[in-house]
């Protein structure tokens, strides 16, 4: 099925639920692409057992599909200097939530509790500042169909997905904010940015 072998399926098919494919994702090591930056399709994924957002939003989107879900990524997009991060978005009893992989403990799972795209994604605003408070959260894409890929085998390639990459940043986004908006928001407090200083897991690289 979709060109996964009979092992991959076997992964796949236990992950039923959206809360399983999360609690799945927190399980797969964070991707620090220690030999170079990557974009790993999910069969890579599931062979390397490590993920970054993305990464875990391409594998969320591919188990979803399993389950009878079209596959959806959303991007959401930040100020220049900060970085975007992408999650597969899924509807259950007509309500949107989303699946997240991250190292931090913010920017994570949604309940499928939001009436629409925009009210999900407003759930990550306050949440989205950068190391010294300041929100960053400017604009969102609206779903994404990564069946439109299909004749390029997105979900067991081998090469990068960089592709993929490339259609998230270009299709339009919709602004979130007004100027005015932006001129007044406050900073986070410290103890918010203090929390955002806890890891799920550690580059190893940093520690040495």
């Amino acid at each position: 099925m979709f060109g996964f072998n009979k092992e991959e399926l076997g992964v796949l098919k236990k992950l039923d639920s959206p809360k399983k494919i999360q609690d799945f994702l927190e399980k797969l090591e964070i991707n620090f692409e220690e030999n170079g930056e990557t974009l790993m399709s999910p069969r890579r994924v599931l062979r390397e057992g490590k993920a970054h957002c993305v990464e875990g939003a391409l594998l969320a989107a591919a188990a979803l599909r399993l389950q009878g879900h079209k596959p959806l990524l959303l991007d959401l997009s930040a100020v220049d200097y900060d970085e975007d991060h992408v999650v597969a978005v899924f509807r259950q009893h007509g309500k949107w939530g989303a699946i997240s992989k991250t190292n931090h403990p913010v920017l994570r799972y949604r309940e499928p509790v939001y009436s629409g795209i925009r009210e999900l994604v407003m759930s990550f605003f306050h949440e989205y500042f950068d190391n010294n408070g300041k929100k960053t959260l400017r604009s969102y894409s609206m779903p994404v169909d990564l069946r439109i890929f299909d004749k390029k085998g997105w979900m067991i390639a081998e090469e990068d997905l960089w592709y993929i990459n490339d259609h998230l940043f270009k299709v339009p986004h919709k602004n979130i904010l007004t100027r005015s908006q932006i001129s007044a928001l406050r900073k986070a407090d410290r103890i918010e940015i203090d929390a955002t200083g806890i890891v799920q897991f550690r580059d190893k690289r940093k520690s040495s």
